[in-house]
C-alpha cells in the first residue's frame, strides 16, 4: 500500500513513540491512502508543507478497520473518548463513558494498524452531540459522511513502523491547498447545521436509549 503524510516537514524516518498522546487513535503516525488529503493536512494559513509519501507491507499486520463491517460507529466514538479530550459535564455524558467503554472498546492487544475517520474539529463536534444525547445513532452516521472529511491510516506498533519504506515527497503549496482543507471543512459544518438536530426522532437510538436498554455490538439498529 501507498500511504502520504501530510506535515510542515520532510520526514523520511518517522520515529516510534513519538507524537502527540491526545489525536484521535493515541500516540502513533497518522497517514492516509488519499494524497489530496494529505496535501490539505500539510497546509496551515500561510504555511506550505510536504506531503511524504511512504509504502507499507501488511501481510504480516494485524488491522483494525472501523469502517468495516465488523465495527459501528460506537467503537470510533469509544476509541476517541479514550484518546481525545472530551467534556464530560452530565450525567448522561458521564454514564455514556462508561457504558461505551465497557461495552465498544475495541480490544486493542497486537494491533499494528486502525483504519477510520479523521476526528477533526468537525467530526469531533458530531462525537460530543452525540455523547450528550443531541443526535441519534442514524444521524451520527449521517454526519460522519458529511463533507467527504477523509478516512486516516493510524500507524501504531513497532512492527507497523518497521513496514514502512520511504518513497520521497512533495511540496505543497498554502496559497492552493489550504483553501480547499477549508471549503472541506465549511461544507461538513453547514451540512451539519442543516439537520434537524433540535426536535427528538421518535424511535431511534439515542445515548440513553442504549444504556436503558443495554445495546450491544452486533445490534441490527448500530447497522
Amino acid at each position: 500500500m501507498r500511504i502520504y503524510h501530510g506535515s510542515e516537514i520532510i520526514l523520511e524516518n518517522p520515529e516510534y513513540g513519538k507524537g502527540k498522546k491526545n489525536n484521535d487513535y493515541g500516540q502513533g503516525f497518522y497517514c492516509t491512502e488519499d494524497i489530496e488529503l494529505a496535501r490539505e493536512w500539510a497546509v496551515d494559513q500561510g504555511r506550505d508543507g510536504y506531503v511524504n509519501k511512504y509504502d507499507i507491507d501488511l501481510s504480516s499486520m494485524k488491522i483494525i478497520n472501523l469502517n468495516s463491517e465488523d465495527y459501528c460507529v460506537l467503537h470510533w466514538i469509544t476509541l476517541l473518548l479514550n484518546n481525545r479530550r472530551f467534556e464530560l459535564e452530565t450525567p448522561l455524558s458521564i454514564e455514556a463513558y462508561r457504558y461505551l467503554n465497557d461495552h465498544f472498546m475495541p480490544d486493542m492487544s497486537g494491533v499494528d494498524i486502525i483504519i477510520g475517520y479523521r476526528a477533526d474539529d468537525s467530526y469531533f463536534s458530531y462525537a460530543q452531540d452525540f455523547v450528550n444525547g443531541i443526535i441519534s445513532v442514524p444521524q451520527l452516521s449521517r454526519a460522519m459522511k458529511l463533507g467527504n472529511l477523509g478516512e486516516q491510516i493510524f500507524l501504531r506498533s513497532m512492527n507497523a513502523f518497521n513496514a514502512i519504506k520511504y518513497a520521497g515527497n512533495e511540496y505543497v503549496y498554502a496559497n492552493e491547498w489550504y483553501e480547499r482543507k477549508r471549503n472541506r471543512d465549511i461544507t461538513a459544518r453547514n451540512a451539519y447545521r442543516s439537520m434537524n438536530r433540535e426536535a427528538y426522532i421518535h424511535g431511534e437510538l439515542y445515548m440513553v436509549r442504549i444504556i436503558d436498554e443495554e445495546v450491544k455490538p452486533g445490534d441490527a439498529r448500530l447497522q
